[in-house]
């Protein structure tokens, strides 16, 4: 009999194990967490805020080479915006992103904000972010929303390209993928 147990007992452990991570691939949007405390110091969630949604952008964003500001004869690559879907967890798509910056919800709401700051993601990929949300328009998703983070950047940092006077104007996208993680003060 306790040889029968213990055949059975990695079986058993590894049916759990499945289960649970079906269960937890399942879990809506809405109830998805983030640790702050793993994360930089610039780009946490003030206390008081909790999370209401957490999304995965992914896209473009485009760049033009310009001559830089206040030094003639110089060029680099300038930010013009960037364009993504968002989609929760199961991959079904919730809404957009784009220049402004605006996230805007399938059911029409939408979002705005001001960076409050950023941090380093590695080489290749652009910062985390933090965005200090402005009073969302329309009723739904973004409502009451406060803060956003940008989190698990892949991508989207300037072209390698070179960019000088022969290449002036011309613009390039580069793919990138985020997640966007979306707070509302907490009830107390």
């Amino acid at each position: 009999m306790q040889r029968t147990l213990r055949s059975l007992a990695a079986p058993l452990a590894a049916i759990s194990a499945l289960v649970l991570a079906a269960c937890a691939g399942t879990m809506p949007a809405t109830q998805a967490s983030v640790d702050n405390t793993t994360l930089p110091e610039p780009v946490r969630a003030p206390a008081g805020h909790k999370v209401s949604m957490v999304t995965t952008g992914a896209g473009e964003i485009t760049y033009e080479c310009r001559e830089k500001k206040d030094t003639a004869g110089q060029f680099e690559w300038a930010f013009v915006g960037p364009v993504a879907t968002l989609a929760d967890r199961s991959g079904k798509i919730v809404g957009k992103y784009y220049g402004g910056p605006t996230w805007e919800a399938a059911d029409g709401s939408k979002v705005g904000g001001k960076q409050v700051a950023v941090a380093p993601n590695g080489s290749g990929n652009i910062p985390l972010q933090l965005v200090k949300a402005d009073p969302a328009m329309g009723a739904g998703a973004m409502n009451g929303v406060t803060y956003i983070q940008r989190l698990k950047t892949e991508g989207g940092v300037a072209p390698a390209a070179a960019c000088n006077v022969a290449s002036r104007g011309s613009k390039q996208q580069v793919p990138y993928r985020a997640d966007y993680v979306f707070y509302t003060v907490a009830s107390m």
